[in-house]
């Protein structure tokens, strides 16, 4: 599956899903295409790009007349989707791709597969949205790599047609939890958003925001009245403990983004999911899950707290906890009446911690005469 886009006049706008493995893209440019059609092709909206194979594709030219492409390219569009510059198999099939964007920046992107016994696989792409981040949590492989600029819609539809485009197969769920901060990039965010459940056709609740916590955004979403899940990465029960972890906590209080959180439940009905990675000997005992479960129940009902052991990362000093320890705060916080779950650690032998794969390549843009040589390469990893 490919994805055809616009490049120098507008943003994609909507998509309209022909097949899963035809995708058409709809923008409104501030210049119309002229394509002249033929006895056999059907008609072509001037604002439809049409996002599918290479063979598709050409095709479509024949189809259409053969001056389709030239067009195309007169009128400023560019055909193809961002291409694959590693993919990394881990042994437990979670697929992990560095994509390469049109500044030879690099972008991680992964796919999780989940074989279900009473049902069809489950497919989770989960996306970044920006190039890096700004906010540095000090136990994320991201923030050591440094922030370069936000993703654009595009960019980050692109990324779930490539997971489906290497799967063979849908994506049934999307999680906004790889590189950087959605908040900060809400726009982009909820333009693709809104295209992946119109038009790539994933639901509502099959797809999860994922925030540290900025400012006002909360409300803002809020106001969206979305059906998906919003995530808060919390990481810690307390603001001083929180602010060691994230700092970025100093400038938005856990009152606050507590008060944020009841508001949201308030204005869409939908409960928050607390994101909560588990640091061994930083915020890991059980006094700290009591204290997290104090905390919940002074700002509502209906909270879930999806434990992460943490993935090390190379250069941290951090360290994943024991299994032990895991259970034990999961104990802890379910005898007090909050809902638990343990998020299952995938991809481990792939650089699973968000942005350490690109960071094994990347702190700056590619060169471009090194580019094609290193593209579309693949590393198979031995469980």
């Amino acid at each position: 599956m490919t994805l055809l886009r616009q490049v120098i006049s507008a943003p994609v706008a909507h998509a309209v899903v022909l097949s899963r493995s035809c995708l058409a893209v709809s923008v409104t440019p501030r210049r119309k295409l002229s394509v002249s059609s033929s006895s056999r092709a059907p008609r072509v909206d001037a604002n439809v790009l049409l996002g599918m194979s290479e063979q598709e594709l050409q095709k479509l030219a024949v189809d259409l007349g053969q001056s389709f492409r030239n067009d195309l390219q007169e009128a400023g569009w560019t055909v193809g989707r961002l291409p694959i510059f590693r993919t990394v198999t881990a042994a437990d099939g979670t697929v992990k791709l560095l994509i390469k964007l049109e500044d030879n920046r690099l972008i991680e992107t992964v796919g999780i597969p989940v074989e279900d016994e009473k049902g069809p696989m489950r497919l989770t792409a989960c996306v970044s949205s920006q190039v890096g981040c700004p906010l540095r949590c000090s136990f994320c492989a991201t923030g050591k790599g440094g922030f370069s600029r936000n993703l654009s819609s595009h960019e980050i539809v692109g990324q779930v047609l490539a997971i489906e485009e290497i799967f063979k197969h849908r994506v049934t769920n999307v999680v906004f939890m790889g590189m950087g901060e959605p908040m900060l990039n809400l726009k982009s965010v909820l333009e693709a958003h809104r295209c992946l459940n119109k038009d790539v056709q994933i639901g509502q609740r099959m797809i999860t925001i994922s925030t540290v916590g900025v400012p006002n955004t909360i409300k803002k979403l809020a106001s969206y009245k979305l059906q998906s899940t919003l995530a808060i990465s919390l990481h810690a029960p307390n603001q001083k403990l929180r602010e060691s972890i994230v700092p970025s906590a100093k400038s938005y209080p856990l009152e606050a983004i507590m008060k944020d959180c009841r508001d949201y439940f308030q204005e869409t009905s939908r409960r928050v999911s607390f994101e909560y990675a588990l640091l061994a000997g930083v915020n890991d005992q059980v006094e700290h899950a009591v204290e997290l479960a104090e905390l919940l129940h002074e700002w509502g009902r209906g909270h879930h707290v999806n434990l992460i052991p943490f993935n090390p990362i190379e250069g941290s000093d951090y360290q994943r906890p024991y299994k032990k320890a895991v259970l034990a705060f999961a104990a802890a916080l379910e005898s007090h009446k909050i809902t638990t779950s343990i998020r299952q650690t995938r991809g481990l032998d792939a650089s699973a911690a968000c942005g350490q794969l690109r960071n094994e390549f990347q702190k700056s843009p590619l060169r471009i005469d090194s580019s094609t040589s290193s593209s579309e390469s693949d590393i198979a990893v031995a469980s």
